[in-house]
């Protein structure tokens, strides 16, 4: 186009922005939220996975803890066997008192150590439980993920030829607006879940909120002359010929 673009010609490329960027929400539209839950379930699985090797440390060490302590009888019931054969060869009663404290203190040493296993072992079923738990939930997670990335896989090869050409449209379309129009266009589309800035009037309504077009608007609309936003949501409006914009002064040329 030569010289400044008329207003007819900026909202012509504004409404074939809109149609090329709901080209492209209908493909994020088709993948769904299976993006997001693809990372969700990516997070879960690096958390369980970090729980379970955890858990399964924590098991190791009560396991040594519960070695040591075996270690301990098996050391006391040696020296519990060597202080009863040298009560057969005492001379004295200091001596024979010496070995019963000896007797004694190494009976009640083999009551702790076993006090602590008995313990030991109860916190290793519970760990174990836990992390059967956990292993479970990290197979069902991961045969989840393994799902939804075939879907995810799927849905991009059918799409990703189409994206890229829609995303190469849509920069060379950008590249003939201006930026005061580029950033109220995004600005419009950001607000609604459904990404429509530009629409027609259809059925005398807002084709983006519904609401009633006075008739006066509607003819303001038509003859192009400004660009017009929806006073209820904000929308720009366009006629339904807006795409027609400059073929009709083509044909005249043709005509000529």
């Amino acid at each position: 186009m030569a010289g400044e673009p008329t207003v007819a010609e900026k909202l012509k490329e504004l409404y074939e922005l809109q149609q090329i960027d709901s080209k492209i929400d209908e493909i994020k539209v088709l993948k769904g939220e299976l993006p997001m839950e693809v990372s969700d379930l990516e997070d879960d699985i690096a958390g369980l996975e970090t729980r379970i090797g955890r858990l399964r440390s924590q098991i190791g060490e009560m396991e040594e803890e519960a070695s040591r302590q075996e270690a301990k009888i098996k050391e006391s019931e040696a020296l519990i066997l060597r202080y009863k054969s040298q009560l057969d060869n005492v001379k004295n009663n200091r001596e024979y008192d010496a070995l019963m404290k000896e007797l004694e203190l190494q009976n009640l040493d083999i009551q702790l150590s076993e006090k602590k296993i008995r313990s030991a072992n109860k916190d290793i079923q519970n760990k174990q439980d836990t992390l059967t738990a956990a292993e479970e939930r990290l197979a069902a997670k991961q045969k989840d993920l393994d799902v939804k990335k075939i879907e995810l896989e799927q849905i991009i090869q059918k799409t990703e030829k189409e994206e890229e050409r829609l995303a190469r449209q849509t920069e060379k379309v950008r590249k003939n607006i201006e930026e005061r129009l580029l950033r109220a266009y995004d600005k419009i589309r950001n607000n609604y879940r459904n990404g429509l800035a530009v629409v027609t009037v259809e059925r005398n309504s807002c084709g983006g909120c519904f609401n009633m077009i006075p008739p006066q608007m509607q003819l303001e609309i038509s003859m192009r002359k400004k660009i017009i936003a929806c006073e209820h949501c904000g929308r720009i409006l366009v006629d339904d010929y807006i795409m027609d914009v400059g073929q009709e002064e083509a044909e005249k040329q043709e005509a000529n």
